[in-house]
C-alpha cells in the first residue's frame, strides 16, 4: 500500500465511527490498516483501534491506496465477490498468524459470521481457515528451522503455537518429521551439498 497524506481523523468522525452514524456515510470512508479493509461510518463491525484508522473522502481513494471494501457494509454499493473476501481473510491471517487466531476472531476482523466465513473460504481455496493457518505456521516454522538457531519451543512461540508438544505433533503430522528431525535432515543435506561442491571444485 502506498502512503499518501492522510485526511484528519477528527473527534467528530471518530465518534461517528463508534456510534455507526449513517448520516456520515456520504461524508467519508474509513479504512483499517491492520485488516486492509475500508468501511462506511455506519458499519456494524467491531470498532477498530483509533491508531489503525485512516480517513478517505470516498471509496475510490481507499481503493487506490490498496484497501478492499467491507463484505458487511458494502461501501462501494456493490456486493463483494467471494474471491476478494477470501483475499481479505488471507491478508489478515498472513499478517497475524503468530497471534492467537480463532475463527471467531477472523470473522470479527473480516466482517462476517464464522459459519459463512468458513464455508466461503473452503469453497474458494479448498482448505478450511484452520488448515490454512496451520500450513502457514508450519511453513514459517520450516523457514526458522532452516535459517535460525532458535530452540523448538522458541520457534513454536514465534509461529503462534505456544504449546510446544502440540506444535511438535502438528509439525510431524504435516511434514512426516519432528521439528528436531527436520532440522537434522536439513543440516545433513547442507553438509552433503557443500562436500559435493568442494569435490567438484
Amino acid at each position: 500500500m502506498t502512503h499518501k497524506p492522510e485526511h484528519d481523523l477528527s473527534d467528530e468522525k471518530w465518534q461517528a465511527i463508534l456510534s455507526n452514524d449513517s448520516t456520515y456515510d456520504r461524508t467519508f470512508i474509513y479504512a483499517v490498516k491492520t485488516t486492509g479493509i475500508f468501511c462506511k461510518p455506519s458499519c456494524k463491525s467491531k470498532a477498530p483501534l483509533k491508531s489503525n484508522v485512516r480517513i478517505f473522502n470516498n471509496y475510490l481513494e481507499a481503493l487506490r491506496d490498496g484497501f478492499r471494501p467491507c463484505k458487511r457494509c458494502k461501501p462501494t454499493g456493490e456486493k463483494l465477490p467471494n474471491e476478494e473476501w477470501v483475499a481479505q481473510m488471507k491478508f489478515y491471517i498472513d499478517n497475524h498468524f503468530h497471534e492467537n487466531l480463532s475463527l471467531e476472531k477472523l470473522a470479527d476482523h473480516c466482517h462476517g459470521s464464522p459459519y459463512h466465513l468458513h464455508r466461503v473460504f473452503k469453497q474458494v481455496t479448498g482448505l478450511t481457515p484452520v488448515n490454512y493457518i496451520q500450513q502457514l505456521r508450519i511453513n514459517k516454522a520450516c523457514e526458522l528451522l532452516d535459517h535460525s538457531n532458535l530452540s523448538i519451543a522458541e520457534i513454536a512461540e514465534q509461529v503462534g503455537i505456544p504449546n510446544t508438544p502440540y506444535f511438535i505433533t502438528l509439525f510431524k503430522k504435516k511434514t512426516g518429521l519432528t521439528p528436531a528431525a527436520y532440522r537434522d535432515k536439513q543440516i545433513k543435506e547442507m553438509k552433503e551439498e557443500k562436500y559435493h561442491d568442494e569435490s567438484i571444485s
